[in-house]
């Protein structure tokens, strides 16, 4: 069930919410939860280039799925630190699920 938050923010960014959900044609509410999405994918993407998060915890981040995950990487042009031993226990990985 979706929750209900309350939160300050400055004058310059209500503005651009509220022009923004306006040049969308959707209410206040739904441009702050698109902007909300878009963040976490940004987040998990700067955290992934930075060395600060896996694979799987940027896509645990960004709210989506690791496929995803590695779609919107390659969208961003974010090359991948996967090492060859990554490949290798994803592949272990695999064999025990199957």
């Amino acid at each position: 069930m979706p929750k209900t938050v309350s939160l300050r923010m400055d004058e310059e960014n209500y503005a651009f919410l509220k022009q923004w959900a306006k040049a969308e044609k959707e209410d206040l509410s739904k441009a702050v939860r698109e902007v909300v999405d878009k963040g976490r994918v940004m987040l998990a993407i700067e955290k992934y280039k930075a060395g600060e998060a896996s694979l799987g915890r940027a896509a645990e981040i960004a709210g989506v799925s690791v496929g995803q995950m590695i779609t919107v990487l390659a969208e961003y042009g974010i090359d991948s630190n996967l090492e060859k031993e990554d490949y290798l226990k994803g592949f272990e990985h695999l064999k025990e699920v199957w």
